[in-house]
């Protein structure tokens, strides 16, 4: 892959490299949201109570998040510093055989090891992915490509519902683990980054972490990105995951199963995600596509929250449908994430970044728990409260931050 303009001029929105992405997307998602889809018949088979599946799961969650965060640095510093396609090899084969391994977890405690470990591999897949494909489409295609990544592979969801309402929860894992496997014969045939070969050779600093926190210019930058892509595990970490625990305070008697609510806004994530590719490309603009999302989250946000009241299972997985399409907007955000800083930052910043925000989850978790917690709070208003302070603070972030859309992506930090 070169990285001259003219060459890629002529590269297709379906080259392999974005096939290939879109595909390993579609496992990573697979792998990262089954524990969320299997919470509770695997928790209930261990032999917790209720009380238990509700906070342990929160717990493992949280682990798989922290996984995560670490994952990210570590992966996108090894991305600057040796590739982004050695990224892919070895994050890859970390998440399969971890969740090979969760297919034989039998406590708790090992739940949260390797589902530590698992995060740490999964942190890789992503952002390597879509800095591969933003280096190599021209950035009047960009949008549109990591849309397509994005899209794609956010079906890894409903395709981990499906699974799960097959086959036992063990077996799950098992699926997951064999397809990561299945995808490292492809990744053999993705080739580097042309413009990371060209930055190699020249004496800058790849990869150092630090040159994030240390400039105040960059280190806004980065705040500013990784806010940006916050409402979405908002919507899913906490409306989608515990719909079962929010249905039970809302009087709705339907039983409300979460892998079913996280499937459907999987699948309204999914269109929402090419949806906002071809909105950015119509508006020439990423703020002004955000704009549109983020207002379209809010208004879903304030329905969850005021229409349900001894409503109906309908109701409640017709809203998590909604609420996934209007918070699709993780595509553009790792786009900008990429899109801000230069080749030799580049992939660990767009690794880091979706991973930093996968890793608020138990941040807002404990926000969450402490809000309901209050007096004369109670679970639904602290889940309104947690959803105020979040997402104020992700609306100054897309505000204040920098358009990104006819941005050139060959320059280097110094």
């Amino acid at each position: 892959m070169l990285a001259d303009p003219m060459h890629q001029k002529k590269v297709s929105l379906l080259n392999l490299t974005v096939v290939v992405a879109a595909l390993g997307y579609f496992v990573d998602i697979y792998d990262l949201l089954l524990f969320g889809i299997i919470r509770i018949p695997s928790l209930r088979e261990m032999g917790l109570t209720p009380d238990q599946i509700t906070t342990d799961g929160e717990s493992i969650l949280s682990w798989q998040m922290f996984g995560l965060m670490l994952g990210g640095i570590l992966w996108g510093i090894v991305g600057d510093k040796k590739g982004r396609s050695s990224v892919l090899f070895g994050s890859i084969l970390l998440y399969s055989l971890g969740n090979i391994a969760n297919g034989f977890v039998q406590t708790v405690e090992q739940y949260k090891i390797i589902r530590f470990v698992a995060g740490i591999g999964l942190a890789g897949e992503l952002g390597a992915g879509i800095t591969l494909v933003a280096e190599l489409l021209p950035k009047e295609k960009r949008g549109i490509g990591t849309s397509i990544v994005a899209g794609f592979g956010i079906t890894g969801a409903v395709a981990a519902f499906f699974i799960k309402e097959n086959f036992h929860w063990r077996t799950c894992y098992f699926i997951g683990g064999g397809l990561g496997l299945a995808l490292l014969a492809l990744r053999v045939s993705v080739l580097e980054s042309g413009m990371f070969k060209t930055m190699k050779a020249k004496a800058v600093k790849r990869g150092n972490i630090m040159m994030l926190l240390n400039n105040r210019d960059r280190l806004l930058r980065y705040v500013q990105s990784i806010l940006i892509g916050v409402p979405t595990w908002l919507v899913i970490g906490i409306l989608i995951t515990f719909s079962k625990e929010f249905a039970k305070e809302f009087g709705i008697t339907a039983e409300i199963d979460p892998g079913k609510a996280i499937m459907f806004a999987y699948a309204g994530l999914a269109v929402g995600d090419v949806s906002i590719g071809l909105v950015s490309q119509w508006l020439k603009s990423r703020k002004k596509a955000l704009y549109v999302f983020y207002f379209l989250t809010f208004i879903f946000m304030i329905l969850y929250f005021t229409i349900q009241w001894n409503g109906s299972a309908f109701m409640m997985y017709f809203l998590c449908t909604m609420l996934g399409f209007a918070s699709g907007f993780w595509a553009i955000f790792v786009t900008i994430g990429a899109e801000q800083f230069g080749t030799n930052l580049r992939a660990t910043a767009a690794t880091t970044i979706p991973n930093m925000v996968r890793g608020t989850v138990p941040l807002m978790l404990m926000l969450f728990q402490f809000l309901r917690g209050l007096p004369g709070v109670g679970y639904v208003n602290g889940g309104i409260y947690t959803c105020a302070i979040v997402f104020i603070l992700c609306v100054i972030a897309v505000i204040t931050s920098k358009e990104t859309f006819h941005k050139d992506l060959n320059f280097e930090e110094h």
